[in-house]
């Protein structure tokens, strides 16, 4: 890829790159002397290849040299290695060369080949004595070449190496953790450099423990390493003492072996570091510290690829290398160095730019880089490819080239278009080159048609030829006349000021000086001196006349960078290179910050500051001082020095306050202190060993608002107590937390909730944790109470020595600001008009801040002291609104509290997990669980949601859960399609705005067994026609469907009960037919008059329009009505009505099955649900003003269609009206029931007339919105629910009567009538599809009672129908005789 091109067209027939690249390359070799040695190397081609080697950086003359000869491949063998005290022939740095004739050369990597010295010890181990269980080291003083040949033996056997006995880097033996097996002779050898070669035996005795203290030693300490990526290291730390010294590592990650060594294996650039070796023995203490440098071998990002180019382009072969150390990279070009020149640059770090090709530029071109971990090389060829014939006529030559504009860095020309363009498309390249050289440039005309160009970065005074070629589409034509044209005479400003010197004079200015420009043309007029503070990209100038000026007004202890500009007559000359320096250093101009103390014990104080604000160190800090003096009045005061941040003061008297002060220091001296701050040593020394007694008392005093709290303490005085906590909440004291001083006895719980009950409870705690809590409740007063008296009860009781109010109080802060840095820290800053204008404080007057937050309601103020105009608040609870002022005092005088400024702390991650996480089953059905939390105690922001996950295997990883997202602040979910009889853990993770907080513990629970499913399950498993929503499985598998077994005998019962309810739906056909021809005009008469009287007196309550609408549940017979879409035709309404095969026993029947929808259940998975079962039409009279009622039973078929639920909402403008009606108190059996209209319950319905369907059932019928019917049952049966569209006063839907309750509505009803809906008694119940074809109204909500339990034989459907009592009765009586003879069928 070239970086220019020309508008040239090059030959068709281009040569294609040679694959050529080393297969084997030679690697670093230690050799033995006396033995033969092998470099590999190993080059591939399609071409012939020539190899030959180079040592040192000279080709090797192997025809002369007997001992050293090239193997086939390409590898050098060297037969014999040589190597001697004065005459080392082989060793040396090797290096493989490839060339194929005619077309280049590549370079291998380079290889070092050592050889291995004599054999020969530097020292002789000596006899030892080790106790028992004690460590000792045997050294084996050895060159680091030989090393690898060393090894030990005792008494004349091999010694085994393991975790107890193990060789140093150095070959030193040793053995930790000695026994009696362990002594004996030792001896260390050389061996695999010729004969064997050992040292003197040395004994190792092993002494039985005396008991003795022996002092702690160092036979062997870590040092300073170097290692390379992917190898392993061995860090020493051999310690000898009694008692046994205890070794620690401050970098733990890795294997300890030999009694404290450090092992570290296949090294990573994260191991390098310092290393300290940490040793405990008795009172005798060691630390040893190593660094472990870690090299990366070089590696390349990007190689050098092949490219085509032409003469006079100009070329980069990219080369990106990484690796530690840093890096030496060169380029070679067929095996020579490419030496940098104006036509070979190094650009961007590593590339090599080629300018102006020639033909002789083409071949390979190599990277080559190198760091002490190793070298690499990468190679590209590079080919020139020549022009291609002339297809067409091409351009003349322009005309009149000229340079219109001369400068001394560049040169621009124009010319005119040819005198035979032979085409529009005419493009432009501009050739030039230094005159006297034949490399030449090109570059092109940024626009096709443009007859102007300029050549940038050249030479001033210098004489460049130009010449211009034209091409068109047949190719470049002829060119220009060369033009010579020199550039101009650069203007001689000044050059850069030589020598120039910065001396720090003082902490506040600098000297500078320099000498006066070599190089300029005329009289230097001024100087100008640029300087800028390091790290701050402003920089400033000022004009001086000298060669010397001394800069005042400079910070301390600050670094600035300068340089200086010379100018003459034509202007601002070069500049000097920058010159940094740093003012000298002072004092600090600032007490350290936020000095704290804590009382300990009887007998010491921890006092803790932070650092001088950034900027007034003004130097190295050295440390710092720390006075303290018994007294609040001037005393002997005791100064110690320490360089931490904290400080502990022992020794101090019992029951006494001290005033403590801080200062910093460095180099220079001491900086200003703190103020004096006081604490208290307690009276006796309590015991801290156990948490705090619970309190003796705790007393509440309730009022409107807020709760007086008061206690006394723990009956056992012996223990100390830090503090209380307090806890409250309505119902759960675990809603908010105060803590409270040890000293305080009251507290009060401010901005609660007038009339509630709030639970309380108070704990002491020390730090060893909290103690056992006293609890407490209180109902506050009703709003109308007199509001609460306003005590102020921090002033009351914290304050009591406050001195009597100054007739001219001070003046308080102004301008308070509260700046939010962190989470948990704000910066208070405010102004003291009492000040000079320059807000300096020179007298004794400090600062008093208060802040505290509203969470929990009107906790405690905190407060600190400080003598500067700012503080910095730590400490603080995220996501927290908090109130800061500021009071001033000085002497005996106080300034009232300032304007109050607010600062809310940014969010934090969580960092607490949910709280009271339980999982319940879903009533009648075990694959679902209800789960349900609390929000995390610490949620350090709002709460965005939560992620529940979820496993059978707790001890799984995380990513192994199963997750389930909940989005908002819900506090519950339900989680589907479990299996059953299994254990499930569950763990919850809250999130907010900064990220996830940490889980909850695992909660266990196991999903129940599942309940032996009824025949009436198998019978509407039924595909109906157009609607194939059978389970995944088919009918009759077993899978997910418990109690199914798929035996046969089962599905012969399915066939019978098939069977039964096909002959039972033709008899039902038959007799709705007889019925149909029997209705007469008096019955629809009294079906007007009936539902007049019956719904003429109700009213109705609408209540929200996301009311889900509900399904109806008969628990007769279980009879769905659906209702039919209004159509033009004056044909009956009819309604489709499915009876299924086989009634289900109640008892084992899920009571949510009999409840309908639940609230994630859907109106089109019902539709789905209800598509397998075979629909009977019951046709009814046609009314215009009557509602159309539709009654659909749920039923809860194990099969995947549960999961997917499809909510469809009714139309905007639909009204609910939900109604809530309760059945009698006491139910009774039919026996023993009184004869009245409710016993029509037990009669069978009157069957139907047999009429075709007229209209499919639809989705879009049951998304019509629908009413609630239900009644108040025994508490195993739950109500039933119904689709309603009413239209009209519902007509002839009456029932019994019935007294109305509101005490027992469903969970999603908002409002219930306090009167019945319907008052007066039939002879029947009709329950039938009632349906207006003219007109549609708002649905309204209906509850209908349900009766009692009822045998299998009773359990039939109610009907409201207009026929006589008489008539009604024997058809009845018909269809439960055919009945009875179904339920006996089904249940033998």
């Amino acid at each position: 890829v070239a970086e220019t091109g020309l508008h040239m067209r090059v030959s068709s027939d281009i040569r294609g790159f040679t694959p050529f690249q080393f297969v084997v390359e030679p690697i670093d070799t230690l050799a033995v002397r006396g033995l033969p040695a092998v470099l590999n190397c190993s080059a591939a081609s399609n071409a012939l290849v020539r190899v030959e080697w180079k040592k040192d950086g000279t080709f090797l003359n192997l025809v002369a040299d007997d001992r050293k000869r090239q193997l086939a491949d390409g590898s050098l063998l060297i037969s014999t290695v040589v190597h001697s005290k004065h005459n080392k022939p082989d060793e040396g740095v090797y290096q493989c060369v490839a060339t194929i004739d005619n077309l280049g050369t590549i370079s291998s990597r380079t290889a070092r080949l050592t050889v291995a010295g004599l054999p020969r010890f530097l020292s002789q181990p000596e006899g030892v004595s080790v106790r028992m269980g004690g460590t000792e080291m045997l050294s084996c003083e050895v060159t680091e070449e030989l090393v690898p040949f060393t090894r030990w033996e005792r008494d004349g056997r091999p010694v085994e190496l393991d975790g107890r006995v193990i060789q140093l880097p150095s070959g030193a033996l040793v053995i930790s953790n000695a026994s009696q097996s362990d002594a004996g002779l030792y001896r260390c050898t050389i061996d695999g450099l010729g004969p064997a070669k050992s040292t003197e035996e040395a004994e190792l005795q092993v002494s039985a423990d005396s008991g003795v203290e022996e002092k702690l030693e160092t036979l062997q300490g870590p040092a300073a390493v170097a290692k390379v990526v992917g190898e392993s290291v061995l860090l020493p730390c051999v310690m000898k003492g009694y008692p046994v010294p205890v070794i620690r590592w401050t970098r733990e990650r890795f294997a300890v072996i030999g009694g404290g060594s450090l092992q570290i294996v296949n090294l990573t650039e994260e191991d390098a570091g310092i290393y300290a070796c940490q040793t405990d023995s008795g009172n005798m203490t060691s630390e040893i510290q190593a660094e472990l440098t870690v090299h990366v071998p070089p590696r390349f990002l990007t190689r050098p690829s092949n490219t085509y180019a032409q003469e006079s382009m100009d070329i980069i072969f990219e080369c990106d290398v990484t690796g530690s150390p840093p890096l030496t990279v060169k380029w070679m070009k067929d095996g020579d160095t490419v030496i940098p020149s104006d036509y070979f640059r190094i650009v961007k770090q590593h590339n090599l730019q080629v300018l102006g090709l020639v033909k002789s530029d083409e071949g390979f071109y190599q990277c080559l880089a190198e760091n002490e971990a190793g070298n690499v090389q990468a190679s590209a060829q590079l080919i020139i490819l020549d022009l291609a014939e002339r297809n067409g006529p091409t351009p003349s030559a322009p005309r009149d080239v000229v340079a219109s504009l001369v400068s001394t860095r560049f040169i621009k020309l124009t010319w005119r278009l040819p005198a035979e363009p032979h085409g529009e498309n005419i493009s432009y390249s501009v050739f030039y080159s230094l005159e006297g050289t034949n490399r030449e440039r090109v570059q092109n005309t940024s626009a096709p048609g443009e007859m102007q160009g300029t050549i940038q970065n050249l030479a001033p005074d210098t004489k460049y030829t130009f010449r211009v070629v034209a091409s068109n589409a047949n190719g470049p034509g002829e060119s220009s006349t060369p033009l010579t044209v020199a550039t101009q005479l650069e203007v001689q400003v000044p050059g850069p000021a030589p020598n120039l010197q910065v001396v720090s004079v003082s902490t506040a200015s600098v000297t500078l000086s320099w000498e006066r420009p070599s190089t300029g043309n005329g009289e230097i007029q001024t100087y100008r001196l640029f300087y800028s503070e390091k790290g701050q990209d402003l920089e400033q100038d000022m004009e001086v006349t000298g060669l010397s000026y001394t800069m005042t007004g400079l910070k301390k202890f600050t670094e600035y960078s300068f340089r200086v500009v010379a100018y003459n007559k034509h202007g601002p000359g070069v500049s000097t290179e920058d010159v940094v320096v740093r003012t000298l250093s002072d004092v600090p101009s600032a007490p350290p910050q936020n000095l704290t103390l804590e009382v300990l014990n009887s007998t010491s104080i921890m006092v803790r500051w932070q650092p001088p604000p950034p900027g007034t160190l003004n130097g190295e800090l050295t440390g710092y001082k720390l006075r303290y003096r018994k007294g609040l009045r001037r005393a002997d005061a005791i100064e110690i020095s320490t360089t931490q941040l904290f400080q502990l003061i022992d020794g101090l008297e019992k029951g006494k306050v001290y005033t403590v002060r801080v200062s910093a220091s460095t180099v220079n001296g001491t900086g200003p202190t703190t103020e004096w701050i006081a604490a208290e040593t307690f009276e006796n020394d309590l015991d801290e060993s156990q948490v705090p007694g619970v309190p003796s008392s705790l007393h509440v005093r309730p009022l409107v608002n807020r709760i007086v709290v008061s206690w006394t303490p723990p009956e056992n005085q012996d223990i100390l107590v830090r503090g209380y906590k307090i806890g409250y909440g309505i119902g759960s004291p675990h809603a908010h937390t105060v803590t409270l001083d040890y000293k305080q006895r009251f507290y009060s719980i401010d901005d609660l909730d007038p009339s509630s009950h709030y639970v309380i409870t108070l704990k002491a705690f020390n730090n060893m944790g909290e103690g056992i809590p006293i609890y407490n409740s209180a109902t506050t007063r009703p709003q109308s109470d007199p509001i609460d008296p306003d005590i102020d009860f921090y002033e009351l009781f914290n304050n009591p020595y406050t001195p009597a109010p100054d007739p001219t109080p001070m003046l308080p802060p102004v301008g308070v600001q509260a700046t939010v840095l962190s989470q948990d820290t704000v910066k208070v800053s405010w102004a003291d008009n009492s000040l000079a204008k320059n807000q300096k404080i020179t007298d004794s007057r400090y600062y008093t801040i208060r802040w505290k937050t509203n969470i929990p309601a009107n906790t405690k103020y905190k407060m600190a002291n400080t003598t500067s105009l700012f503080h910095t608040v730590t400490a603080l609870k995220p996501n927290t609104l908090y109130e800061f002022s500021v009071m001033v005092t000085k002497s005996r005088r106080s300034s009232t509290w300032s304007m109050t400024a607010h600062g809310t702390t940014f969010e934090s991650v969580p960092s607490s997990a949910p709280k009271d996480v339980t999982v319940i089953s879903k009533e009648g059905s075990p694959r679902i669980i209800n789960i349900n939390w609390q929000p995390p105690t610490e949620a350090n922001g709002k709460i965005t949601g939560y992620i529940i996950y979820y496993s059978t295997d707790v001890n799984a990883e995380v990513h192994d859960w199963v997750v389930e997202p909940v989005v908002g602040n819900r506090l519950t979910h339900q989680i589907q399609g479990l299996t059953l009889d299994t254990t499930y853990y569950f763990k919850i993770q809250a999130r907010n705005s900064k990220g996830m907080g940490p889980m909850s513990d695992a909660v266990q629970f196991r999903t129940p067994k599942g309940k032996a499913s009824t025949l009436f399950r198998l019978a509407w498993l039924q595909v109906k026609p157009g609607h194939p929503t059978l389970p995944e499985h088919g009918i009759g598998s077993n899978m997910d469907k418990p109690g199914i077994t798929g035996s046969q005998e089962n599905h012969i019962l399915v066939i019978v009960v098939i069977v039964s309810v096909g002959v039972f739906t033709i008899i039902a056909v038959v007799v709705g037919a007889v019925l149909c021809t029997r209705r007469s005009n008096s019955h629809q008469k009294k079906k007007r008059a009936a539902c007049k009287s019956s719904t003429g007196s109700h009213k109705y309550k609408s209540s929200s329009k996301d009311l889900k609408p509900p399904d109806l549940w008969i628990h007769h017979e279980r009879l769905e009505l659906k209702p039919m879409d209004k159509s033009p035709d004056p044909n009956p309404v009819m309604t489709e009505t499915p009876i299924p095969r086989t009634a289900p026993d109640p008892a084992a029947e899920p009571s949510h099955q009999r409840r309908g929808l639940e609230g994630e259940e859907s109106v089109s998975t019902l539709a789905g649900r209800r598509g397998v079962r075979p629909k009977v039409m019951m046709p009814f009279d046609s009314q215009p003003s009557q509602p159309v009622i539709s009654a659909h039973p749920i039923h809860s078929l194990d099969h995947l269609h549960h999961h997917h639920h499809h909510y469809h909402l009714p139309p905007r403008g639909y009204l609910h009206h939900q109604i809530g009606l309760r059945a009698p108190a006491t139910p009774s059996t039919l026996s023993d029931r009184p004869p009245s209209a409710e016993s029509v319950r037990s009669q069978p319905p009157a069957p139907e007339p047999p009429v075709a369907p007229s209209q499919p059932s639809t989705t879009a019928e049951l998304q019509k919105t629908e009413a609630l019917i239900k009644e108040e049952e025994p508490p195993s049966i739950n109500p039933p629910t119904a689709h309603v569209r009413p239209t009209h006063p519902l007509k002839s839907f009456a029932v019994p009567a019935i007294t109305v309750s509101a005490h027992n509505p469903p969970t999603y009803e908002t409002a219930l009538p306090s009167t019945p809906l319907l008052a007066q008694p039939v002879p029947g119940v009709k329950m039938a599809s009632i349906g207006t074809l003219n007109r549609v109204r708002a649905p309204m909500a209906v509850t209908v009672p349900s009766a009692p339990d009822q045998s299998e034989t009773s359990k039939m459907l109610e009907v409201v129908s207009t026929y006589e009592t008489d008539e009604l009765s024997e058809e009845m009586a018909h269809l439960e005789g055919l009945m009875k003879d179904l339920n006996a069928i089904t249940t033998g």
